[in-house]
């Protein structure tokens, strides 16, 4: 095996398939990073078990600078690899594989050997069909996967917690995620082929994986998601990232969201969001991490007290505060996370009493919008 490749480019994808190698693996050649080159391009491949990714150069595309010389494949050691490359002056780029799985990285005046593991040693990736395609609005599914992992359980106590549910059916996609203290539900429309028009997909995505999978997707249009009975694959241009499913049953969680609130408050989620971030300087000193939010008439203030620090108090500013006089003490990093997934815009929270999980939606006269994005928020009790 034997190319050469614009440096830059190389790197570039280099770094994407990387994100799916683990040093801590207990397959040593999935330490490695996967090369095979004919005259169509590169393929890079890495794998954790759990995530895999492949990244394709092709030869068509000029600005990869790729000539083919020798067909092959590889494994190369992906830490000191990427190390080597990243550290390479020129643009020009040249990987050759010798005798005894030994290959040479030349660049410039700089040339590297290192040791390598056949590429038949390496697992294969799933097989996927392909002839069910349902096609996702990329921008849309970022901001989708955006708003729905905050709420992901970090605690292996509960694995099926871990992942995003996601709910493909009747032209809709619905992600929900839960730690069992708060929640978030997103709803947005997604075209479904005629074929699959009367199908309906229920899969459970790691949160890790959705992670990294909105960390490397380019904004272009669509998204490509093929789903298997373990292993869902999402395709995007020259992009392959596969993820292994969550097996078992999914609390349900619509009987958890309120269907009428008691209180209701509008404000500027980014101007509560920093009123949360003052008071909750105390709280994270303090060995309870709680504020209180208090709402009355014409009145509305959030409020921390740590004995070993102090106290903090603040009035809120707020658009309009309707219904019952309220108390409510809850952590502070749930309501600040929310709020984060919505910008500069208003939001409403609805409460229905001081001891039940209140909402955050955004304050948008659709109401249909206004469902489709849902926060939720368990409090704490204080006495």
């Amino acid at each position: 095996m034997k190319f050469t490749i614009n440096r830059s480019k190389f790197t570039k994808s280099l770094t994407d398939v990387l994100r799916a190698i683990s040093s801590r693996t207990t397959i040593p050649v999935l330490t490695g990073v996967k090369m095979t080159i004919d005259q169509s391009g590169l393929m890079l491949s890495g794998s954790d078990s759990d995530i895999s990714i492949e990244v394709f150069i092709p030869v068509s595309d000029e600005d990869n600078q790729l000539e083919v010389i020798k067909e092959g494949g590889i494994v190369l050691p992906a830490r000191i690899f990427n190390e080597i490359v990243r550290k390479l002056s020129d643009e020009k780029l040249t990987i050759e594989v010798g005798d005894n799985f030994q290959t040479s990285i030349t660049s410039a005046h700089a040339a590297f050997n290192i040791n390598s593991i056949d590429v038949d040693n390496y697992p294969n990736f799933p097989v996927i069909d392909s002839n069910e395609v349902i096609t996702l609005p990329t921008t849309l599914f970022k901001q989708v996967i955006q708003h729905t992992v905050i709420a992901t359980s970090t605690q292996e106590s509960r694995p099926i917690l871990t992942g995003v549910n996601i709910t493909i059916e009747n032209g809709q996609l619905k992600a929900v995620a839960t730690d069992s203290h708060r929640l978030s539900q997103r709803i947005i429309p997604i075209t479904v082929p005629e074929l699959l028009k009367d199908k309906s997909y229920k899969v459970i995505i790691p949160g890790k994986s959705l992670t990294e999978l909105s960390k490397i997707i380019e904004d272009q249009d669509t998204i490509e998601m093929m789903v298997t009975q373990n292993q869902v694959l999402f395709k995007a241009e020259n992009l392959y990232f596969y993820s292994r499913l969550l097996e078992g049953y999914y609390p349900d969680t619509n009987r958890l969201i309120p269907a009428n609130s008691a209180t209701e408050l509008t404000i500027n989620a980014n101007d509560l969001l920093q009123a949360t971030d003052r008071a909750s300087l105390l709280s994270h000193e303090g060995k309870n991490n709680v504020i209180k939010l208090s709402i009355s008439d014409n009145h509305v203030e959030l409020s921390g007290n740590s004995p070993e620090i102090g106290t903090v108090e603040e009035e809120l500013e707020y658009i309009e505060a309707k219904g019952d006089s309220l108390v409510i003490s809850f952590n502070p990093d749930y309501l600040k996370d929310a709020l984060r997934t919505f910008g500069h815009q208003n939001v409403i929270i609805g409460f229905t009493a001081p001891i039940r999980p209140f909402t955050v939606i955004p304050a948008d006269d659709n109401t249909e919008i206004s469902q489709s994005f849902i926060q939720l928020i368990t409090p704490v009790r204080t006495y």
